[in-house]
């Protein structure tokens, strides 16, 4: 597979040639695995779902029946062909039908009995309302929703600005009831989110300007949708490519901004497990290399100052915008949550760990991975986050971000409550409770 095309919007995925087929199997032969669940599950990948990851492939799999998994693959968050200049050049196109051929010939080398491109997009919106295409939806045991741009899928899934589910959606959503897993990585991620889904934007932008509702040109500019996308996961924000593009700063501000209370900030090549979703047992598990920030607001408070007199920098100056009193929370593979009683509980064979390390916490002058470093390192939010938590000289440390007009200074704190966990004394892995505060200076 080549290189996909990377963008902080977008993350779209390369395929290799479309291999379409509309032939179902009964839908019997799919509900029966569903009819064993009590409820379907979500497997949410924040971004760059690497083609050997096993793990999280195969969880999707066995979710949908092992064996007898029947995948249907849906990409319309992508370009259409029409729109591709590649779009007849296997080795380079990047559209829906050959995106969503090349996820289908991907879940059948993982194990699955079929996959097939559920072909709806902007060149095919009609086929959302289709007979045929319902009877294709019908016949699957689990679904995946590709990366790309969300808003594609509220266009051609939710018949756009009227926010209702087309034939295809509500039948999705009935296969999702009745126990069928929907996974979805990217914007196939974020588009399960419920009200103020986010639809762009970078940290520093959000910190300095905050959010608006709508979906802008400017990448930069921090904007949700207030009706949020097909409203799968309810119990808190989504985020996807979180540490890899720096947008934990993002994250907080919308949620600041549209009084939601919790975010699931998803990371890369790394899977948020949920049962039951929307119910009042629902329950969240971690699945892969990296983890899955929950970032909790409950007590968090906002202050607004007027704009320094002098301010360098790229950016321009706007009214000094601060936030206290969020806890911050990053949970590893095998880690669960309990969304209902706001608790994380670590893997088996994690411990807390004591701090060991005597060396101080690095600087960081660019937190949020800024797009205007061309030297930023990804990750950096949480790098310095396991720093603090490894070293016993410091209680708490700063990080800034790298525009300065303002600046804003994160402080990371080791409030009463938190704790590191791991498999040995000298890597934090787990970090659950870690006090945040965000201050523009």
């Amino acid at each position: 597979m080549r290189t996909p095309l990377r963008s902080r919007r977008t993350a779209l995925t390369g395929a290799t040639a479309l291999l379409l087929t509309l032939a179902v199997s009964p839908a019997a032969v799919a509900d029966t695995h569903q009819a064993q669940r009590q409820g379907g599950s979500l497997v949410l990948i924040g971004g760059g779902l690497k083609e050997n990851n096993t793990q999280v492939y195969g969880e999707i799999i066995e979710r949908a029946g092992g064996a007898r998994a029947r995948i249907g693959v849906i990409t319309a968050s992508s370009v259409p062909a029409a729109q591709d200049p590649y779009a007849d050049d296997p080795d380079r196109c990047s559209n829906s039908e050959c995106n969503g051929a090349y996820y289908s010939s991907l879940f059948k080398r993982h194990g699955a009995a079929d996959a097939q491109w559920i072909p709806v997009d902007l060149d095919h919106i009609a086929n959302a309302d289709s007979a045929a295409v319902v009877r294709q939806v019908n016949s699957m045991s689990g679904f995946f929703f590709g990366g790309g741009d969300q808003s594609r899928y509220l266009t051609t899934l939710l018949n756009g600005a009227a926010h209702t589910d087309s034939k295809v959606l509500a039948a999705i959503r009935a296969k999702l009831a009745r126990g069928a897993v929907v996974a979805g990585s990217s914007a196939g991620a974020q588009i399960a989110a419920g009200a103020d889904m986010v639809t762009g934007g970078e940290s520093y932008e959000g910190l300095r300007d905050g959010s608006s509702p709508g979906y802008f040109e400017d990448a930069t500019r921090l904007g949700y949708e207030p009706d949020g996308g097909f409203g799968f996961l309810r119990s808190g924000l989504i985020d996807t490519h979180t540490g890899a593009y720096g947008r934990e700063g993002r994250a907080i501000r919308l949620a600041a901004d549209t009084g939601h209370d919790r975010v699931y900030a998803l990371e890369e090549n790394t899977a948020l497990v949920v049962e039951q979703p929307g119910g009042p047992r629902e329950r969240l598990r971690i699945l892969g290399p990296r983890g899955v920030a929950v970032l909790d607001l409950r007590q968090a408070r906002a202050t607004t100052t007027p704009p320094p007199r002098k301010a360098t920098g790229s950016g321009t100056p706007g009214p000094g915008w601060s936030l206290s009193g969020v806890r911050y929370s990053y949970l590893t593979d095998g880690d669960r949550y309990d969304p209902r009683h706001w608790r994380a509980l670590p893997a088996p064979g994690k411990r807390p760990l004591a701090p060991r390390s005597v060396a101080p916490v690095p600087a960081n002058t660019d937190v949020f991975h800024s797009v205007a470093n061309p030297d930023g390192v990804p990750y950096a939010f949480l790098t310095t986050a396991r720093a603090l938590a490894a070293t016993r000289v410091q209680q708490q440390a700063e990080a800034t971000t790298y525009e300065n007009g303002p600046r804003f200074t994160v402080t990371f704190r080791k409030a009463p409550g938190f704790t590191a966990w791991g498999t040995n004394d000298a890597a934090p892995q787990t970090l659950t409770g870690l006090d945040i505060r965000i201050t523009a200076r």
